[in-house]
């Protein structure tokens, strides 16, 4: 199992700093998610000779490498021209992650949650033409639902990657995301096990049940929208001892091919002890 720290919340550092920064912090991975001088959100990538130099020189000086990286593209959306669009990208996308020797990508379904059985549609013709590619490359895609997508659902998502039955196709599950994924209830046990070998890859931050009575305010009530954390563990109500002990029993932290990825937002100030921490109990847990 590899340990990797999304370093969303340090973005704002430069390449070189934003590597040594996780070095010092103890990981040796980095899942990479959207940067804006890399593979910004929806926006075709971004990333130059000269960036993937400066990742490559400070990879090199640290040690660190990376795990994952995170495309965020339209490529569900309701609209076909988006969505040809969105495959573009992703297209180049793949060929930025075997520059930088990356063997996993993991995304979103993308869609939009008031048209979902038309995104579900997209999705599927998407993947029809980027699945070949992934396949060809040696590139693993493990896909997450999240939050206000055409599929919030954990157990349907993981039918969805399921009905691929390909060993390039795998499911990831976000702890961020686990009372969207089963309406508020918060079994993380039941929904691993349901993933069960499917399951390659896991985030981990905390978050608060949305569902329960005043946990946020959102004002107007009713407003469509959608709204969650990734904080420290202990902030919010996610159940992370049975997280954890389904993850041992499920030999995941004994699997070379699983990741973990710790991935806080918000709070910068705060990444520096949580982060470390969080990476102990990882390793006490599942190692």
């Amino acid at each position: 199992m590899k340990i990797a720290f999304d370093p969303d919340v340090i973005r704002y550092l430069s390449i070189t700093d934003m590597v040594r920064k996780i070095a010092d912090m103890g990981f040796q991975y980095i899942e990479q998610s959207p940067h804006p001088q890399i593979l910004p959100f929806y926006k075709h990538p971004r990333a130059s000779k000269e960036i993937i130099k400066e990742y490559k020189d400070a990879m090199k000086e640290t040690g660190v490498k990376i795990s994952s990286m995170i495309p965020i593209y339209n490529w569900a959306g309701p609209e076909e021209e988006r969505r040809k669009a969105a495959v573009v990208n992703w297209k180049r996308a793949i060929e930025i992650a075997v520059e930088l020797d990356v063997q996993v990508i993991n995304t979103e379904l993308s869609g939009d949650p008031n048209q979902p059985v038309i995104s579900e549609e997209m999705f599927y013709r998407s993947m029809e033409e980027l699945l070949p590619i992934f396949e060809k490359e040696g590139i693993r895609l493990d896909i997450q639902s999240h939050p206000y997508d055409f599929c919030e659902d954990g157990y349907e998502t993981t039918d969805i990657v399921k009905s691929f039955r390909s060993p390039n196709v795998r499911y990831l599950y976000c702890a961020a995301h686990t009372f969207f994924y089963d309406k508020g209830k918060g079994d993380v046990s039941s929904m691993l096990k349901y993933a069960g070998d499917d399951l390659k890859h896991v985030i981990i931050a905390d978050t608060l049940n949305q569902e329960l009575n005043c946990r946020y305010i959102v004002n107007p009530p009713g407003v469509n929208a959608t709204i969650h954390q990734h904080v420290g563990l202990g902030e919010g109500d996610v159940d992370f001892d049975a997280f954890f002990k389904t993850l041992k029993e499920m030999k995941f932290g004994e699997q070379d091919d699983t990741i973990a990825a710790v991935s806080l937002f918000g709070f910068p100030e705060k990444i520096g002890y949580q982060a470390p921490e969080i990476l102990a109990r990882i390793q006490k847990e599942l190692l």
